[in-house]
């Protein structure tokens, strides 16, 4: 079967459902290819603040608030003998909650949204590989298993305009095909991880919110409440640690509860609890992708890059990149911008988020610097203006991504929060605009940067240069396509 669409997503977890929907909300047509049929397990589950903006514009806020996921009011830490909290609501937060979500649950959900926007969705379709036409993407072969439409199996070709993979740690481009993935050696890490019920957290902490426990020599545990009534709770330790222990104590099993007990904060939370199911393990999964774009393709998501989940980044950086390459990809293909522009803004808006992300995680590992080492080492990080925060602001920017939604931007234009300001959908609009931009000041100046002289646009979804009015095109709408 050979078939064409004007944009293909491979993967339908956040990165592709984002993308997917957003492109179909602008009158693009758009095929989603998934490899799995969802419901289908993940970890990951503790989302960020960031979010909630994306979901207005994708439409799927609502759905996602009449779910009744848990709502993560903030994060409490039990680290290197300090305790302390942080709570989201505090002033000049762009949204003052997140979710704790079981993972399996909220991606269907924002599959099934996609779906509803006009995406062309396909389960149980397997993507072998991407064909070039030079060094430009022009078309994906695969093989489908999806039986929703009568469909027995079959092989396939689809030839598109522009590529998103999203297929996650899979990644058919980056790990498979092009081979330009590279593992992080530092953070060659082990997640063991389990479910409990029976569980309750510290007095006095934010309502729904993340633990975050270190351990005395190596590693660290995460507590997510779900609203299952379960507790997520993950070992993360160094591979070398990890191994010596496990034969050490006999199992996985016999490690996980040695570590259990050389953290009693985490213990006195778990007093009376058991767990109900067996423990998972998941190893070297923090790399990044050497380009995480080209001719005809970008990378989003886990395809792209991922790291350790000390800071719960993963369905941010993911979103994120959904809704930046689908800003790229419309952009291009109303004939607004040429690819070349368009590429260098997300190249650089996707990694300087990543990086950023990468150099407060590896502060966070050395444990015993203290709390307010690590405040301070997100001040570095900021290009916010620092004299009116407080120590603690610049960090909590970084890990609840208002930072990179506020770096969406050229130095010539206003912020991206700016644009949320109109409302967007009646009451859901409500803490999201009008808060914080007078603290928002331009990335620096890079190279690549200026000559993109790009800013992120959400009404409609796209990129404009700097000095454009924001109701301005400067190109034609394809076939079909009503910018209103």
């Amino acid at each position: 079967m050979d078939e064409r669409t004007q944009v293909l997503v491979t993967g339908g977890g956040p990165a592709g459902a984002t993308a997917a929907t957003l492109l179909a909300r602008q009158g693009f047509e758009v095929t989603l290819l998934e490899r799995d049929r969802f419901p289908r397990y993940h970890i990951g589950e503790s989302l960020l603040p960031s979010l909630l903006p994306v979901l207005d514009v994708m439409g799927a806020r609502e759905a996602v608030e009449r779910h009744g996921f848990t709502r993560k009011t903030g994060a409490f830490y039990g680290w290197s003998g300090q305790e302390w909290q942080l709570r989201f609501d505090s002033p000049d937060r762009p949204a003052a909650y997140s979710f704790q979500v079981i993972r399996s649950e909220f991606d269907h959900l924002l599959l099934e949204h996609a779906r509803a926007q006009g995406v062309r969705v396909r389960e149980e379709t397997h993507v072998h590989r991407v064909g070039f036409d030079g060094d430009r993407a022009t078309s994906a072969t695969w093989t489908s298993r999806d039986g929703r439409d009568g469909d027995d199996g079959h092989d396939g070709q689809t030839h598109f305009r522009c590529l998103v993979d999203a297929s996650g740690r899979a990644g058919v481009l980056a790990a498979r095909q092009l081979r330009t993935r590279r593992f992080h050696d530092v953070f060659r890490n082990v997640a063991a991880w389990g479910y409990w019920r029976g569980a309750a957290p510290p007095q006095g902490t934010p309502e729904g919110a993340i633990g975050v426990f270190s351990l005395p020599e190596h590693g660290w545990f995460w507590a997510i409440p779900l609203h299952d009534g379960t507790l997520s709770v993950g070992l993360v330790t160094d591979k070398r640690s990890f191994n010596r222990a496990r034969d050490q104590h006999g199992s996985v099993d016999g490690l996980y509860a040695e570590a259990l007990a050389q953290c009693p904060l985490l213990g006195r939370m778990l007093d009376g609890a058991r767990r109900v199911s067996g423990l998972k393990v998941e190893s070297d999964y923090s790399y990044v992708a050497e380009e995480f774009c080209g001719p005809g393709y970008y990378l989003a998501g886990d395809a792209a890059c991922f790291l350790d989940p000390l800071l719960s980044t993963g369905v941010h950086l993911a979103m994120y990149s959904g809704l930046l390459s689908a800003a790229a990809i419309g952009s291009v293909l109303r004939g607004e911008l040429d690819e070349a522009s368009a590429q260098r803004f997300y190249r650089t808006a996707y990694r300087h988020a990543y990086e950023r992300l990468l150099i407060l995680v590896g502060a966070f590992y050395r444990i015993h610097d203290g709390r307010d080492t690590y405040f301070r080492r997100a001040q570095t990080l900021s290009h916010r203006d620092q004299q009116d925060l407080r120590l603690h602001e610049s960090f909590l920017n970084i890990v609840t991504g208002v930072e990179d939604l506020g770096d969406a931007q050229d130095e010539a234009v206003a912020t991206l929060l700016d644009t949320l300001r109109r409302p967007l959908d009646g009451h859901h609009a409500q803490g999201l605009g009008g808060h914080g931009t007078s603290h928002m000041v331009p990335l620096p100046t890079r190279p690549e940067q200026a000559s993109a002289g790009l800013y992120l646009t959400l009404d409609p979804v796209g990129l404009r240069r700097a000095g454009a009015g924001r109701g301005t095109e400067s190109g034609p709408h394809p076939e079909g396509h009503d910018p209103n």
